[in-house]
């Protein structure tokens, strides 16, 4: 028997509740400058508590290339990826409109 969702009360395979809370979520995604000149992609909005950030932070670092961390609810990427983790971001199933 499988587990149901205290949320939506489907069962967990069949649980739509991340993905309501994707197209919720308002993302801001900026590139800031850290010591020593090098760059770093932040990540922000995202709902930790709906959805799985250490996922979501495991997909970009695979796709993009990149070494990074997860620091107070923020993704933090290393170097300039900001075009590309929206693009990423999407490809993940959060809506175009709500990345900034």
């Amino acid at each position: 028997m499988s587990e149901i969702c205290p949320k939506c009360g489907l069962p967990k395979d069949l649980c739509v509740c991340e993905t309501i809370a994707k197209e919720e979520q308002t993302i801001r995604i900026r590139k800031e400058k850290k010591r020593y000149g090098k760059l770093v992609t932040l990540v922000e909005g995202i709902d930790p508590s709906t959805i799985d950030m250490k996922e979501v932070a495991k997909t970009l670092k695979s796709k993009l290339a990149c070494g990074g961390t997860i620091k107070n609810s923020v993704i933090e990427l290393q170097g300039d990826h900001v075009v590309k983790a929206k693009q990423e971001l999407i490809k993940l199933g959060f809506h175009a409109e709500t990345i900034q």
